[in-house]
């Protein structure tokens, strides 16, 4: 089988640091591939990650990368891209670090729609600092924080994503792992702010708390949970309850990037300088 994927990361970094079972490592390999499947380089590609389990995936990663401050991934990635346009920038974050220390700078992003792949590890609690909730935990879920289930809440962070402004929107699975890849390659092709929602397994933090068995079952809990949008769509509303949820993209326009119109600011300046 060919293993071209291989050539994206830093073997002497390897192995990783995560949990037995974990799906971080299967969103960071469609992340890879959707790159190689676009025909970006590493040349032209940077990484930049928050703090979090997920976010320590730009240090296997082999491109020029960024691991920043606790939910400062997408202001960094945003000064990324205005120095240097012509680079595509792909943002690898957690729901913690985007949704709760981060959350003003998500819908900001969103608002002004910069060109970034923002792609979200989801996986409903902050499993790298002691398992506490997250702004993404499950009502009724338990959390070292919420030992007797969180009365919050969750986001629903694709929503917000699309009410703030992002021009690209979607959610997949660490089960549906062909679907993510191309969830996430639909992001590297829009011009604008791109986020995918990708559900990943957390067996050590969240799952055991919550008694959802081992990796292979909270997996099968994705696959058999998980319904594709078009499907999802002609379901009646007494259907979408429970622990269902769609999957796909459910948002896709046409958008002035922010580089784009940052340029004509410059432009325009150094027109009335003269």
């Amino acid at each position: 089988m060919e293993r071209s994927f291989e050539a994206y990361f830093r073997q002497n970094r390897l192995p990783h640091l995560w949990c037995p079972g974990c799906g971080n490592g299967i969103v960071m390999k469609a992340i890879v591939q959707a790159i190689e499947k676009e025909g970006l380089t590493q040349d032209n590609t940077v990484i930049v990650s928050g703090i979090g389990c997920s976010s320590r995936a730009s240090g296997y990663m082999d491109f020029d990368t960024l691991h920043t401050a606790h939910g400062r991934a997408i202001p960094f990635a945003t000064g990324v891209k205005l120095a240097n346009p012509e680079l595509n920038v792909v943002v690898i974050t957690g729901d913690g670090d985007c949704t709760a220390i981060g959350g003003n700078h998500f819908i900001h992003g969103c608002r002004r729609n910069v060109d970034l792949t923002v792609v979200l590890f989801d996986n409903n609690i902050y499993g790298m600092t002691g398992g506490q909730a997250s702004p993404m935990t499950p009502t009724g879920k338990k959390a070292t924080t919420a030992p007797y289930g969180s009365v919050d809440r969750p986001f629903n962070a694709c929503a917000l994503a699309g009410a703030a402004g992002a021009t690209y929107v979607a959610r997949s699975t660490a089960f549906h792992v062909k679907h993510l890849t191309d969830m996430i390659s639909g992001g590297l092709r829009n011009k604008g702010f791109s986020f995918i929602e990708a559900m990943v397994q957390c067996p050590t933090a969240y799952g055991r708390k919550n008694k959802m068995g081992d990796p292979a079952k909270m997996m099968a809990w994705m696959r058999d949970n998980a319904v594709m949008k078009a499907a999802w769509d002609k379901l009646p509303e007494g259907e979408k309850q429970g622990e269902k949820f769609p999957i796909g993209v459910f948002k896709q326009e046409e958008g002035v990037a922010y580089d784009v119109a940052y340029e004509k600011v410059i432009e325009i300046a150094g027109g009335a300088r003269k």
